[in-house]
């Protein structure tokens, strides 16, 4: 599954929340573990997120507990039925096109900054 922009906003706030000590992320186990973000869920992190606090809840339970974990157990299913020979090559599969992504986003990124076009 792929990133949105607003995901990708909405990780970057929250790095910058957790670098800052006003989140947290915890595992949680009720019977069934899951990781939930924790502390203060006042009216800072609903204008730096520029959502309600059921939005970030949301987004947060989409990327955290859907989208992180089902991509591990897909890693998982995919090396306990084929080994981890190819780990490896995964890896520096998903390095290589990380970084063609960013070389592309460069001249788009100049751009913008030059000719005061909107980010994303």
């Amino acid at each position: 599954m792929k990133l949105t922009s607003k995901d990708k906003t909405f990780l970057c706030n929250l790095r910058g929340l957790l670098e800052e000590k006003q989140l947290r992320i915890e595992l949680k186990d009720d019977g069934l573990k899951h990781l939930v973000l924790r502390q203060n869920y006042g009216d800072r992190i609903e204008r730096v997120f520029g959502m309600t606090r059921q939005g970030v809840r949301w987004r947060f339970q989409r990327l955290f507990n859907e989208v992180y974990v089902e991509a591990y157990e897909r890693v998982w299913w995919i090396e306990a039925n084929f080994g981890t020979d190819l780990r490896h090559h995964a890896i520096a599969i998903a390095k290589q096109r990380i970084e063609l992504r960013k070389r592309a986003a460069e001249p788009n990124q100049a751009f913008r900054n030059r000719f005061g076009g909107k980010q994303r």
